[in-house]
């Protein structure tokens, strides 16, 4: 198991394009021998924020990270009409990517959304996943089924606030208020516990597709949808065998929920990652990467 850091490690990081219904999918691998492994990034990130981890666990696994499509460098096609931005969507493009480009069964590793899409991925795709990774799983709480157990006062501002967004100059508006370097930084530091994790580089990285066109609309589809998949719909019927890694500081996905799945028999470890936050595949790589590569070499025997 190495301990070497990413930064230490020579590899090809220019962005690769793979095609998907017309559309271009910006994806990056590394390394060329060993089990296959798909990363999937969470909200609003791309493949970079795997930066940290893809250098590393490619030294012994073949090592994927795409952008799903609304995000990152991929197309960002509208909402009305063109594609629906759903965890269905998400599922089947992570799919034909394992098959298309990939090219054999793999294991799966998310964040925060990302790993519901890999979830839908796997049971949808029984053949095609030896296991998943979730990293700090997002627990959709402003789901139209989870309304009830919030606060009345959180349940109807949030509905209030989505049917606001619905109004297109209201909604570009607000997207234009929260993407910005100040505001985004202001984010970040709420959801990482190491403040020296939130760099200009992460910043930018996070920024750059927000100025793309169709991304405020991407943006405001997603916040409108609260139907789709629940973590706990999915987690009982995994083909698979599954980790759950959680940075015990995340302010947006309570450890505390995130421990009821543990219950679940496809869940055959639940890892506290103490002192983080939502993202610590990148707030503290030097701890998530010799989990992943130990699991992953084990499960493959």
């Amino acid at each position: 198991m190495s301990s070497v850091s990413p930064l230490s490690i020579s590899w090809d990081n220019s962005v690769k394009t793979w095609v998907w219904r017309g559309f271009p999918i910006a994806y990056q691998t590394a390394g060329d021998t060993g089990p296959a492994v798909v990363f999937v990034h969470g909200f609003g990130a791309s493949w970079g924020h795997w930066r940290k981890n893809l250098p590393v666990l490619g030294q012994s696994c073949r090592c994927y990270a795409l952008d799903l499509i609304g995000f990152g460098a991929s197309a960002k096609p509208s909402p009305k009409g063109e594609i629906e931005y759903t965890f269905e969507t998400w599922g089947t493009q992570v799919a034909d990517f394992c098959r298309e480009v990939v090219g054999s069964p793999v294991f799966l590793v998310g964040n925060s959304i990302g790993c519901i899409v890999i979830m839908q991925t796997a049971v949808d795709n029984p053949d095609l996943v030896l296991g998943i990774a979730a990293l700090n799983c997002s627990l959709r709480l402003l789901h139209e089924r989870k309304r009830s157990t919030i606060p009345w006062y959180r349940s109807l501002g949030a509905t209030i606030v989505q049917k606001l967004l619905t109004n297109p100059s209201i909604g570009h508006f607000f997207f234009q208020q929260i993407a910005n370097p100040k505001t985004v930084r202001k984010i970040l530091l709420q959801a990482y516990r190491h403040p020296e994790a939130v760099t200009e580089e992460l910043i930018e990285m996070l920024m750059k597709p927000a100025t793309d066109e169709g991304a405020a609309d991407v943006f405001l589809a997603f916040t409108g949808y609260s139907q789709g998949p629940l973590p706990e719909d999915l987690l009982p019927i995994l083909p698979c065998d599954t980790i759950l890694l959680w940075g015990d500081e995340d302010p947006w996905e309570p450890i505390e929920l995130g421990r009821e799945f543990a219950k679940y028999p496809t869940v055959k470890a639940f890892i506290p990652l103490k002192g983080l936050g939502h993202c610590p595949q990148d707030e503290a790589p030097e701890v998530v990467n010799p989990i992943l590569q130990k699991w992953i070499l084990e499960k493959k025997g």
